[in-house]
């Protein structure tokens, strides 16, 4: 292992970071996890990440390193001989597997988000149709980008997994929530299979919350978020 500790600041319930943490686990490497404030944020938060103020960050010795993402880049180059690689090797899949993790953020976590805020059954089940197509478009994705293997990153938990798998947890929440079925097996079967294949893993097990406490997170900021509008 490269020299210096690593601490990681994070939040419970973000994706973004509970990524960072998967790969840490699959990795193998020793961390010293600290759970931030999401209102009180940390003196070490505020030094480490000063332009955005925002988890997750990877404390390597005196370095910081901030973005889920290139945390996980800065992982994989740093500890290219420890485990599993967080990157395929090949430099065009690589540029794929950051294409469709770029994708992931920019269209599935705003639909999420408003998916939650939606106040008329109209504007829910748009937004939901728009779930169902980005969904739709990484089941082909999954497709060419596992070649029949068993996840992105074709034997092992790769980049791409964690980016989207991060996200499960708030998929099954919503559900529960919205009534609607996002991850739909008849229009997903591959993607279905692969969550559950995502799912069983260790190194996901040990960082992803239950389904059950991201929905009590998301039901109460749907309750701040009423009341925040009331208020106004």
């Amino acid at each position: 292992m490269a020299e210096g500790e690593l601490k990681l600041l994070g939040l419970w319930g973000s994706q973004f970071v509970n990524r960072v943490r998967m790969i840490l686990e699959q990795k193998g490497l020793s961390y010293e996890y600290f759970e931030e404030n999401f209102v009180n944020k940390s003196e070490l938060l505020l030094k480490h990440n000063p332009v955005h103020k925002k988890v997750p960050v990877l404390i390597h010795g005196d370095r910081a390193i901030c973005e889920s993402l290139v945390i996980l880049q800065y992982i994989d180059e740093n500890w290219s001989g420890t485990g599993p690689p967080v990157l395929p090797a090949n430099p065009y899949d690589r540029a794929i597997a950051r294409f469709w993790a770029a994708y992931v953020d920019d269209k599935l976590l705003p639909l999420l988000i408003d998916t939650l805020k939606a106040e008329t059954e109209e504007a829910k089940a748009e937004i939901i149709a728009g779930v169902h197509a980005v969904l739709e478009m990484l089941e082909g994705a999954f497709k060419k980008c596992s070649a029949g293997k068993s996840f992105f990153g074709g034997d092992s938990i790769g980049y791409l997994d964690v980016t989207l798998g991060s996200y499960l947890a708030w998929i099954r929440a919503e559900e529960r929530i919205s009534g609607a079925k996002l991850l739909d097996e008849t229009k997903i079967p591959s993607l279905t299979e692969w969550g559950n294949r995502f799912l069983a893993a260790d190194c996901v097990k040990k960082v992803l919350p239950s389904v059950e406490r991201v929905e009590a997170l998301a039901r109460m900021l749907i309750a701040k978020e009423k009341s925040s509008r009331l208020a106004n």
